[in-house]
């Protein structure tokens, strides 16, 4: 079953990887390169999982985190966060504002699928 995803990230060969996986996957994907373009893409049509950096321009990866899950018509939506921000504090401050995973980068491909087919398989 086609599912919506959102790419969040600024860095292209990350968005691009992203891209290629996921739609190799049979998903649709939309891609916002900061933050404020996230929520800006979400408004339009609410993805089934947001893949979210945390270091973006205008609108940090926590704050869309925490806004996605402040909005109601957003709730069902799942967040993994993928970024070089890996030190537990930050894996910690991710899940308590509403992520539904966390992987550092780099990451291996194969572990990102595993999660991103366990979030939208409802896990």
């Amino acid at each position: 079953m086609t599912k919506r995803i959102l790419i969040v990230d600024d860095e292209p060969n990350i968005v691009i990887s992203l891209e290629f996986l996921m739609k190799r996957e049979g998903h649709e994907t939309t891609v916002a390169p900061d933050g404020e373009a996230a929520l800006a893409a979400m408004a339009h049509e609410r993805a089934d999982l947001v893949i979210l950096d945390i270091m973006l321009p205008k609108l940090n990866g926590f704050d869309v985190c925490e806004r996605i899950r402040a909005e109601p018509a957003w709730r069902e939506t799942k967040i993994l966060m993928l970024t070089a921000k890996g030190r537990d504090i930050d894996l910690a401050k991710g899940l308590r504002l509403g992520a539904d995973a966390y992987v550092a980068k780099p990451f291996s491909m194969q572990d990102l699928l595993i999660q991103v087919r366990r979030l939208l398989a409802g896990g």
